[in-house]
């Protein structure tokens, strides 16, 4: 198991807004998600919270982030286009129920790391939006 780091790419059930307000309490599929923030708690716990990554093109395009080709082979993605979604976040108590091992890649949760300097284009992207409505859905 991964220790949470902020930039890390793991394979998460990601719960959108919409099936949440459905009232699911699973992610109908497990994506790569990026983490955002990792919070310590005062008992050593770790609250994470992440983005998920997406294939289909965002409504607006404004509220994510296409990941570059070049990034996706760094994490042993696959090659079709994939955006960070910057409205909809999940969070959840480190490691949580819905980190989920990575096909063909037994025991594994992660993909790696996410450039810093991607990694800081995104963070700069969430805080120029952060007076827009987000959601943050937590799993806990």
């Amino acid at each position: 198991m991964p220790e949470p780091e902020s930039g890390l790419v793991i394979s998460y059930s990601y719960l959108w807004r919409n099936e949440y307000e459905a009232e699911k309490v699973e992610g109908l599929k497990n994506r790569p998600c990026a983490i955002i923030l990792v919070v310590k708690n005062e008992d050593e716990s770790k609250k994470v919270t992440v983005a998920p990554i997406a294939h289909t093109p965002p409504a607006n395009p404004d509220l994510a982030i296409e990941i570059p080709a070049k990034v996706k082979s760094h994490l042993g993605l696959d090659s079709e286009r994939s955006w960070i979604i910057l409205d909809d976040f999940n969070e959840f108590s480190w490691p949580g129920y819905d980190l989920r091992t990575i096909t063909g890649k037994p025991g594994s949760y992660d993909y790696g790391f996410l450039p810093p300097v991607f990694f800081k284009q995104i963070v700069s992207k969430i805080l120029e939006l952060r007076h827009k409505a987000k959601s943050i859905t937590s799993r806990d």
